[in-house]
C-alpha cells in the first residue's frame, strides 16, 4: 500500500524560522517543501547553487531578488526556473500567513 501525504499537513508551529523538508532525494534530484513565516535571506550573501531550481509558491507569496537587482514576486501558483549559478535571495515572504514553497533541484 502506498502512503498518501499532503503538502499542507503538519505545517511547522515555530514561526520564528524557515523550515526545509526534503520530500524526495536522489543522486540528481531533490524536492523540498519550504515554509516561510515572513522570513527573508540574510542581507549579505546569495544563494549560488550548482543545480537548476524550479520553485512554485503554493500559499502566501515570495519576492526573489537576483544579482542584477531585478526582482520577481511569486504569488500562489506562480513558478520560476532559476538556472544553476544564478545568484538570488528571498527578500520578502508573507508576514501575515505561511508561505509554502515547492522547490525542485536537479541537474
Amino acid at each position: 500500500m502506498l502512503d498518501k501525504n499532503n503538502l499542507f499537513a503538519n505545517l511547522p508551529k515555530d514561526t520564528t524560522q524557515e523550515h526545509f523538508s526534503v520530500l524526495i532525494k536522489s543522486s540528481s534530484t531533490r524536492i523540498e517543501r519550504i515554509v516561510s513565516f515572513g522570513q527573508s535571506s540574510p542581507q549579505s550573501g546569495w544563494y549560488d547553487q550548482d543545480k537548476d531550481e524550479w520553485v512554485c509558491v503554493l500559499s502566501g507569496y515570495g519576492v526573489l531578488e537576483f544579482e542584477n537587482s531585478s526582482k520577481v514576486k511569486l504569488d500562489v501558483g506562480d513558478h520560476l526556473l532559476i538556472p544553476a549559478g544564478c545568484k538570488h535571495k528571498v527578500v520578502e515572504t508573507d508576514p501575515n500567513s505561511e508561505t509554502v514553497w515547492l522547490a525542485v533541484f536537479y541537474k
